[in-house]
């Protein structure tokens, strides 16, 4: 009986041993066959060193700041030294407290999640990162899932020979998705509270490490008490591995999240016209310049830097200026528009206002996506004549609202549009760029897209060729009389006498007054004097790239020009006469910091030096005594309502004002030594405009942003934006500008000739 039992009890220990070794055995068989490859591709060395990212594309302003992002996924990666202490304490606490001590499978984690379900998962942050990178989603299929997980534990172990632990947390950080296009840790801290990671606090780093349990579950925007109360866990972790105090826990967990979202999408941050400018360029970049190996670059996954001229906290007040502005300037449209029964139009009968609309129609997203999927015209026009739900824009911020597609179509057509950009004369590089009101809702860009009629802001061309040909003065005089140029002299369909746009004649008026007035009557003369082809050929050397079809009429600015190229062309008078071509992109770097082009301006010379200089001294009349003058005038008190308050720029100052016929068009150009700008606002059709010239004139439409943005860029004195006068050129000056010095010398000559005379008779 003891022998039978003592037999039994051997049996029982081998069974045992066989059943422990060889379960060791086919563990370490299924490792083997997986490190293999036999249950699927593990990546290789080279994938190890080198694991495939979507990293975006950075604009990088002048000063030093993302402007925004070109991606797939909205991925920068930073290093590990960027990366506050604070935020890795927060992770190996919540997600692997025994991270520096395995090697890639935390066994002691792993038994317990075995032993005893429910107590916390078993992966490391190693095991984490394996997933993300190299083996996707669980399966469902149990067996699959088993599988699945041998797999991460083996390349958990490669990647913990490959990489050291820093490297591994900055890896992990920078890959993970925080949801609202934050894809790794830079985008989380940018979008979540706008700082940069290294300047999280305690408790923005735990929020964060809190989301890395399931982003979706604790997404900030949708769940913010549960994400609150999530980040307090990590907190409680961080007491529990001794990184917090009880006290410092216990206060950190009252505090609210504190979120401070930046968005980061294409309709998101500063300078969205800039970076949608950008992009286009780049597309054709790319495609000239392949990397070393014969592809080509992507911008959305290559992590290409771009380094751009726009400041940061020039555009950032250029956008100020623009919403200060236009907020308060379309009340007072939409205000008139109350008694305008075919607003927003004027000067259209019923027929044409809807050929406009069908026109817009035509254009529009709705209309193309109906057309794509075959439908009808008659279809088509049943859906834009019926309700539907939509958000539109407002200058109260989005709303939602129910209206037919053509009345939307009306709704906008009633918003007026702007644009504005800066130029640095001396280096050509563009400081600020408002393509328009908000991008999300008006895609197209005032800037460099659209061209438009210039009015008398073309005028300073026209002087600048007489006075750069004849050497003519700013103290010179012409008379304010009509003026007629024959239709033979230069084959017009008829005789060309253009009108005042005050209707006021008589006596004469020196060129500085002339300007300062925009008197058309003197215009027309001196064109005549010079020849269009002479204007037109001077403006197209100083920046003006559209072709100008040489008539007298260009005088009076009937010609569509871009913004961009106005500000471009009045940028030479600034820099002596020199045209420095406009630029966007100082440098483009790969992914690694090596730089693949840097970029230098084109410069050609335009004009003399003296004559630029006149040209600048008639322009600063405008400013003094002309429609520019309310730069520096007190305000009556309506005016202060429109335009917001006082700017009090004394500083010299070359301007011009530009209004087109019925006030479509509302321009001002105005020039410092270091910075020339120009503003267009207007409609998006030219039948949407104001009624009369007071509000619909240059100086009422554009003025006030130009002024607004000055004014900020002046106060803020890190920018060093010149409040000196223009430098005046070494040599003495051939042409007088001093017309009180020179007048006075005239009548000095006259007396001394009229005793001379006297003498003479004696």
């Amino acid at each position: 009986m003891t022998k039978e039992k003592t037999v039994n009890f051997a049996t029982y220990i081998k069974w045992f041993w066989g059943i422990v070794l060889g379960g060791i055995t086919a563990l370490a068989l299924v490792f083997l066959f997986a490190s293999w490859g036999l249950f699927g591709d593990l990546p290789t060395f080279e994938e190890l060193e080198n694991p495939e990212n979507n990293l975006a594309t950075e604009i990088i302003s002048s000063d030093g700041k993302t402007l925004g992002k070109y991606a797939y996924e909205n991925r920068t990666p930073i290093k590990y030294q960027d990366i506050p202490e604070n935020l890795v304490k927060a992770l190996v606490a919540t997600e692997d407290e025994r991270f520096y001590e395995h090697s890639g499978i935390d066994f002691r984690g792993t038994a317990r999640a075995i032993l005893k379900p429910g107590s916390g998962g078993a992966s490391t942050i190693t095991q984490q990162l394996a997933k993300m990178l190299f083996t996707g989603r669980a399966s469902k299929n149990i067996f699959k899932r088993v599988l699945q997980k041998v797999k991460e534990w083996v390349v958990a172990t490669k990647l913990e020979r490959q990489y050291t632990k820093e490297e591994i947390i900055t890896m992990y950080l920078n890959k993970y998705d925080f949801l609202n296009q934050a894809v790794g840790i830079r985008s989380a801290a940018r979008i979540y509270f706008g700082k940069e990671p290294k300047e999280l606090d305690v408790h923005e780093s735990a929020m964060l490490v809190g989301m890395l349990k399931n982003s979706s579950l604790f997404n900030p925007l949708r769940r913010e008490e549960r994400v609150r109360k999530r980040r307090n866990v990590v907190l409680k972790q961080m007491t529990r591995s001794e990184f917090l105090s009880a006290q410092q826990k216990d206060s950190l967990q009252k505090l609210p999240l504190g979120l401070n979202i930046n968005k980061e999408g294409h309709s998101d941050g500063l300078a969205t016209y800039f970076r949608e400018h950008v992009r286009r360029v780049l597309k054709g970049w790319v495609k000239n310049n392949p990397k070393p190996n014969g592809e080509s670059y992507n911008i959305y996954r290559d992590g290409l830097k771009i380094f751009v001229t726009i400041d940061s906290r020039m555009q950032q007040y250029a956008e100020e200026a623009v919403d200060a502005h236009m907020r308060n300037l379309q009340s007072y449209f939409d205000n008139e528009q109350k008694r305008n029964r075919t607003a927003p139009f004027y000067d259209l009968d019923k027929d044409e206002i809807a050929r406009t609309l069908r026109r817009a129609k035509q254009n529009s997203s709705r209309y193309k996506k109906m057309k794509a999927n075959g439908a009808s015209e008659k279809e088509i026009e049943k859906a834009f004549k019926t309700e539907t739900e939509m958000r539109v824009f407002s200058w109260k911020g989005e709303r939602d609202t129910v209206m037919t597609p053509y009345d939307s179509i009306r709704y906008y057509k009633q918003i007026l549009r702007t644009g504005l950009v800066s130029i640095e004369p001396q280096t050509g590089h563009i400081k600020a760029w408002v393509g328009g009101i908000n991008h999300k809702h008006f895609k197209y860009d005032a800037v460099e897209q659209q061209k438009r009629q210039v009015g008398s802001t073309f005028k300073p061309f026209v002087y600048a060729t007489a006075i750069n040909q004849l050497k003519l003065s700013p103290c010179d005089k012409f008379p304010n009389t009509p003026y007629t140029i024959p239709k033979e002299k230069y084959g017009m369909p008829d005789d060309w006498t253009p009108k005042n746009s005050n209707n006021k004649y008589g006596g004469e008026l020196t060129l500085k007054k002339a300007l300062a007035n925009s008197t058309n009557v003197i215009t027309a003369r001196l064109i005549d004097m010079v020849s269009p082809v002479n204007v037109a050929r001077l403006a197209e050397s100083a920046g003006i790239e559209s072709k100008i079809e040489a008539n007298p009429s260009i005088a009076l600015g009937a010609i569509d020009l871009s913004l961009i190229e106005m500000v471009s062309a009045y940028s030479t008078f600034a820099n002596k006469g020199l045209r420095v071509s406009p630029m966007i992109i100082t440098r483009i770097e790969d992914k690694n910091g090596t730089v693949l082009e840097e970029f230098v301006p084109k410069t050609k010379e335009v004009l003399s030096e003296e004559s630029a200089y006149v040209i600048l001294d008639l322009m600063k009349g405008v400013t003094l005594y002309g429609s520019g003058g309310r730069l520096r005038a007190k305000h009556t008190k309506r005016q202060k309502a429109i335009t917001g308050f006082p700017y009090s720029l004394m500083n010299p100052i070359a301007g011009k004002t530009g209004t087109t016929q019925n006030q479509s068009d509302g321009w001002f150009m105005g020039i410092v030594p270091n910075l020339a700008t120009g503003v267009w606002t207007g409609g998006e059709d030219r039948a949407t405009h104001f009624a009369g010239i007071g509000m619909g004139q240059g100086a009422t439409m554009s003025l006030p942003t130009w002024g607004l943005y000055m004014k900020k860029c002046y106060d803020d004195k890190t920018l060093n934006i010149s409040t000196e006068d223009f430098e005046k050129p070494e040599e003495e000056l051939s042409i007088v500008i001093d017309c009180d010095k020179a007048d006075k010398e005239k009548k000095e000559e006259e007396k001394k000739e009229v005793e001379q005379n006297n003498d003479t008779e004696f």
